[in-house]
């Protein structure tokens, strides 16, 4: 960072913690709201709840030691009296509140034990002549031993030293009556008195518009730059020859829907091209993403290809494994399956069939990018629940991929597989506008004919014996039911129904029903049993924490019995619902909730209940969670945006996505300079 000599390497690692390794980084740090020290309000005329700024003359103070150490000061001014109350303080604050002292205070007033009080409010000693702000004073996110005081002395000296140039030509800020950059920066570090604070804490002051929409062009630049720089880049052209995907097509016991017939057509020609594709596949719950993933599969295998498919949990990417060896077998490729908790001797085993080539279709979890894992040649990679997975664990599996075949390379280039990400949460307009304008999106947008909709009841935790009955009835008339628990183990703190626990319970309830058991910690080849004892219907009803979320296909299950649902997501509690439903008979989801509810679980449960659509749910997750959360970004890695929100600011969103195509066509340079300041190095790590 190029700082005053001054500035030390303790102030500099802070810095670097809040994200500021450059003096420039300063102007971009803008704060999170605003202490109105322009003006003095009477004593008397302060409300509680009220943050207002007083002054007056300390007539009384004094350290009490009951109930703990505390310091408490009297404050007068002409009209009444508050006191101050400090429960850490050091000998310098009780020197500065020392009695006779003048003392202007600035923070929230409240009631308390001797009347109108401010605890641990910002004080400092003046007299008659001490002038009042003539700005509101910015409050900067800050870490441990980096005060507001340095923080704001940094940020005034960058803006006295830095020119930052306008990049966003006259034409746009005309239509879109913005101010300028360096105006508006200005104007968040310190906006006079005058301003309406309302539009400085909500952000709809025009200088927050032009800041938010320069965030959002800059991100839509990225990807853009992103998207084109793929045509720069080398993969292997994989030809639809017809002869395995035909050859399944003819063997499946049902038929493509239009939806999933466009969407292959779309992947497939991606496919065909010598540059990378990077397609999103969007389906809800039943739509039939792995019969699409599996054709474009099979297009790479017909090119002699090695194909790659990863999952985030181990009972998903074996219910795929065993899906597409039951499809591929007729056609006599035998997929392998790779995962943590496979022997030593079968790792080694299925790696050498890999590695060797002899294997063109691989499946597993996060196994499949491990360094002993070598493909002979990798041609297409396709995550399902990308989402799920961090970057450096899909940048992981897209490095198997390249290679130096001479066949491939165009002059140093190196060739790179394809990439098919795959995701049943639905991704709200929004979300996909902002985060995944990189990618090429299909969306599936039909369920297959014959999927029933599904009744969504919500019960009482006081009713569960009516429920039990429920699941007695079905299962005895030859239909078969989930009961899925959100521990595996007791829990005193959560007083949540276990699945252990409840298994033991139904089993004692129903001696008549053959009851089975599956969840995560099971060993990886019990719970292959488990489940396919389940779908061949040699079990009646199946407990299960939420490990089967996702991938179990089973048509005669029509029942699910969802435990503690308030527990959960929206976006779970509709993959959980998603698993009932897939054949002929009415299908029912019971959401089991215990009182009392949280607003937040009252809310959740009211969607579920009123949707079935996963694009609307996704929606109204959207603005419960926001999209940090929404998008598994916060474990992932992904940049979020710091300032626009893209919900309230899609406006600014959609001005964003058009000034980006003509920055890029007519103002080239002025693209490049946005992406210095606001990406910087980070747009190499967006959606690989």
């Amino acid at each position: 960072m190029t700082a005053p000599a001054k500035t030390s390497a303790a102030t500099l690692a802070n810095l670097a913690k809040l994200g500021i390794r450059h003096r420039a980084d300063l102007l971009l740090h803008l704060p999170i709201r605003y202490e109105d020290e322009t003006r003095l309000a009477p004593i008397d005329t302060a409300e509680p709840g009220e943050t207002v700024q007083v002054e007056g003359i300390i007539t009384h103070a004094e350290v009490l030691f009951k109930p703990r150490r505390i310091l408490v000061c009297r404050l007068q001014d002409s009209s009444g009296e508050l006191y101050l109350r400090f429960l850490n303080f050091y000998p310098s604050q009780i020197k500065l509140l020392s009695v006779g002292n003048r003392i202007r205070a600035a923070g929230e007033v409240r009631m308390g034990y001797y009347g109108l009080e401010m605890v641990h409010p910002k004080c400092r000693v003046v007299n008659d002549e001490t002038p009042l702000q003539t700005c509101l004073t910015p409050v900067y996110p800050t870490t441990a031993g980096l005060s507001q005081t340095a923080l704001r002395k940094l940020i005034a000296n960058a803006l006295e030293v830095i020119t930052a140039p306008e990049l966003l030509p006259e034409k746009f800020r005309t239509q879109l009556q913005l101010p300028g950059f360096i105006e508006s920066i200005r104007l968040l570090h310190h906006p006079d008195a005058d301003i309406a604070e309302g539009s400085l804490h909500d952000r709809s002051h025009p200088a927050w518009q032009r800041i938010k929409f320069d965030e959002l062009l800059a991100q839509q630049l990225s990807m853009r730059v992103h998207h084109r720089e793929r045509s720069q880049r080398i993969s292997p052209a994989l030809t639809l020859k017809k002869h395995y995907t035909d050859a399944l097509l003819k063997i499946l016991p049902f038929a493509l829907t239009r939806a999933q017939q466009k969407v292959f057509l779309e992947i497939s020609h991606d496919l065909e091209k010598p540059h990378p594709m990077q397609r999103l596949l969007l389906g809800d719950v039943g739509s039939g993403k792995t019969i699409v993933a599996a054709l474009a599969a099979l297009q790479a295998i017909e090119n002699d290809y090695q194909v790659a498919l990863m999952a985030p949990t181990e009972i998903l990417a074996e219910q795929h494994y065993l899906k597409l060896s039951d499809w591929l077998a007729p056609l006599g490729i035998a997929p392998v399956w790779l995962s943590g908790s496979l022997k030593k001797k079968d790792k080694r085993l299925a790696c050498d069939k890999i590695a060797s080539g002899e294997t063109l279709l691989a499946i597993g979890t996060h196994a499949l990018f491990q360094e002993q894992v070598t493909f002979h040649k990798l041609g297409l990679a396709i995550v399902d629940e990308q989402h799920k997975f961090g970057v450096q664990q899909r940048l992981a599996l897209h490095a198997k991929g390249k290679t130096n075949d001479a066949g491939l390379k165009s002059g140093l280039q190196v060739a790179e597989p394809h990439q098919l990400m795959m995701s049943a949460t639905p991704i709200p307009r929004t979300l996909a506008m902002s985060y995944y304008a990189d990618l090429d999106v299909s969306v599936i947008d039909e369920l297959p004919p014959g999927r029933t909709p599904v009744i969504t009841k919500l019960i009482s935790d006081t009713r569960r014996g009516e429920v039990f009955e429920r699941v007695r009835s079905a299962c005895l008339t030859g239909q078969q039911a989930y009961w899925v628990c959100p521990l595996i183990d007791e829990s005193e703190v959560l007083q949540l129904q276990s699945a252990l626990e409840t298994h033991q319970l139904l089993t004692e309830t129903f001696p008549e029903l053959r009851i089975g058991l599956v969840h995560g910690k099971m060993d990886s080849a019990e719970k292959v049993r488990v489940m396919a004892s389940f779908k061949a219907g040699e079990l009646q009803v199946l407990v299960a924490t939420t490990v089967i979320e996702v991938g179990v296909d089973v048509p005669n299950a029509s029942l699910m019995v969802i435990d503690h649902s308030e527990r959960m997501g929206l976006a779970q509690l509709h993959q959980l619902r998603g698993r009932v439903g897939r054949g002929a008979t009415q299908s029912l989801c019971i959401l089991l909730y215990q009182k009392p509810l949280s607003e937040l679980s009252r809310t959740r449960l009211k969607i579920i209940f009123e949707n079935t659509d996963g694009f609307a749910i996704a929606e109204q997750d959207l603005q419960l969670r926001g999209p940090g959360e929404l998008l598994g970004a916060r474990q992932s890695g992904m940049a979020m945006l710091r300032f626009a929100d893209i919900e309230t600011d899609e406006d600014l969103l959609n001005h964003a996505r058009i000034v980006a195509d003509e920055l890029l066509r007519d103002y080239p340079e002025a693209a490049r300079n946005y992406l210095r300041r606001w990406i910087a190095n980070k747009h190499d790590y967006l959606h690989v």
